[in-house]
C-alpha cells in the first residue's frame, strides 16, 4: 500500500513529491501522459520569489533553478490594436537576476522530474476513480487497469480533476474567454525583423474584446496567443476550421481586421498545429471542509484564468506547503485554509483583469488599469 498518492505529474504534483523527498517521505504519483514528452507542456513562466522561488527553494533547487532562469525574459511591451505603445518594461542589466525570471515549463519540469527517486512516476497510469475506505484510505483505479491503495491521496490533476469530488461538487465554468495557441518556432533565425519586435520577454496588443500576445521561450521559439470573448461554444460557432491549420490562420486574421500589421504579421509567421483551449475557471474563493484522507492543489483546487499569470507559482507553493504540513505532522485542514485564502485572492485579481483585458473598452479599460 502506499502512504501517500498524487495524482498528476504537473508541477504542482511534482513539488509536492519532491519537497517529501526532501524530507525523508517517499510518494507516489501517477500521471495520465505516456511520458514526460507526450504531450506540450506549455510556455514559459515568470516565478515569483514569495511562491514559485520559494518552493523551489524548499526543494533544495535553488541553484539548479538560476542556471535555467532567464531575467530577460521580464521583460514586457504593451500596446494598443493601432500599434501605439502603452507600456513598456525592460530589464536593466544591473537589476536583481532572480526578482521574477521566466523559465520554460519543459525545462522546470525536467528539473523537478530529474530530482525525484527512479520510478516515483508512475507513467501511463491516471487515476481514473478514488473509492473512500474506513480510515480515511482510498482505493485508486487507475487508466491501466490496475489498482491501489493509499493513506493520503492528493489530486494534482488539474481542470478536470477526478479527485475534486471527493472534497466538492464545484466544478470549472466557462469564463467568457477562449484562446488559441500559434507557433514561430525559431524566430531569430527566421523572422529576425519580428524577432526585434518581439523582444526578450513579452508583448501583448489589446483591441475590444481581444488580445494577442507573445511570449517568447529559452530555445528559440515564440508562442502567439490569439484570446477572445466569446460563448463555450465558440470554437464551434465561429465557423473557423480549427482542422485545417492554415485555413484557420487566415480566418483568425479576419478576427483582426483594422489592427496594426505587424501584429497580424506575427499569426502569418507561425507553422504548424493549433492549441485551443476553452477557458474556465472555478468559483472564486472556493473552500471546502477537510476530507481525512484527501487533499487537491494548483489547478484541481482553485483553477482560474490566465490573466493573473500566477496559476504555476500558486500550484508549486501549494505543493511545497503541503509537504512542509505533512513532514510536521500538522493538520491537512490548515494547510487548505492558507492555500484557499491565498489562491482566492488571486482567483479575484485573474477574473477582474480578464473582464477589463476583454472587454468594449479595449485598451481604454487597461490604460485605467495600470494606471491605478
Amino acid at each position: 500500500m502506499t502512504h501517500i498518492a498524487i495524482a498528476g505529474a504537473g508541477l504542482g504534483g511534482l513539488t509536492l513529491a519532491r519537497v517529501l523527498h526532501v524530507h525523508g517521505i517517499e510518494s507516489v504519483v501517477y500521471e495520465r501522459d505516456a511520458s514526460p514528452t507526450a504531450r506540450v507542456q506549455g510556455g514559459s513562466l515568470d516565478l515569483t520569489v514569495e511562491a514559485g522561488q520559494r518552493a523551489l527553494h524548499e526543494a533544495g533547487l535553488t541553484g539548479e533553478f538560476r542556471a535555467i532562469a532567464r531575467p530577460e525574459g521580464q521583460d514586457l511591451m504593451v500596446y494598443d490594436h493601432t500599434g501605439a505603445l502603452m507600456l513598456r518594461k525592460d530589464t536593466p542589466d544591473d537589476a536583481p537576476p532572480f526578482d521574477r525570471p521566466e523559465a520554460d515549463r519543459p525545462v522546470l519540469r525536467k528539473l523537478l522530474l530529474d530530482s525525484l527517486p527512479a520510478g516515483t512516476v508512475h507513467w501511463g497510469q491516471a487515476v481514473v476513480e478514488a473509492v473512500p475506505l474506513p480510515g480515511g484510505r482510498h482505493r485508486l483505479r487507475l487508466s491501466d487497469g490496475t489498482t491501489a491503495e493509499c493513506d493520503l491521496l492528493v489530486g494534482a490533476d488539474g481542470a478536470s480533476s477526478r479527485i475534486r469530488p471527493l472534497v466538492t461538487p464545484e466544478e470549472p465554468v466557462h469564463s467568457g474567454a477562449n484562446a488559441v495557441s500559434l507557433f514561430i518556432r525559431d524566430i531569430d533565425r527566421d523572422h529576425p525583423v519580428l524577432a526585434e519586435r518581439v523582444g526578450r520577454g513579452s508583448l501583448m496588443a489589446i483591441g475590444t474584446n481581444r488580445t494577442l500576445s507573445t511570449q517568447r521561450s529559452g530555445d528559440g521559439s515564440v508562442r502567439v496567443n490569439l484570446t477572445v470573448r466569446g460563448d463555450e461554444d465558440w470554437f464551434t460557432t465561429s465557423g473557423i476550421p480549427f482542422d485545417d491549420p492554415a485555413a484557420a490562420r487566415e480566418e483568425l486574421k479576419q478576427l483582426y481586421t483594422g489592427w496594426a500589421p505587424e501584429f497580424v504579421e506575427l499569426v502569418d509567421a507561425t507553422t504548424g498545429p493549433l492549441a485551443q483551449v476553452r477557458v474556465a475557471a472555478l468559483p472564486v474563493g472556493l473552500s471546502w471542509e477537510n476530507v481525512p484522507g484527501v487533499t487537491l492543489l494548483g489547478d484541481a483546487a482553485h483553477l482560474m484564468s490566465p490573466f493573473a499569470g500566477l496559476g504555476a507559482n500558486l500550484a508549486m507553493i501549494d505543493g511545497a506547503e503541503l509537504a512542509l504540513a505533512i513532514a510536521a505532522g500538522t493538520p491537512i485542514a490548515g494547510f487548505e485554509a492558507k492555500m484557499q485564502a491565498r489562491a482566492a485572492e488571486a482567483a479575484a485579481e485573474s477574473a477582474a483583469n480578464l473582464e477589463v483585458f476583454l472587454s468594449p473598452r479595449g485598451a481604454e479599460g487597461v490604460a485605467e488599469l495600470m494606471s491605478r
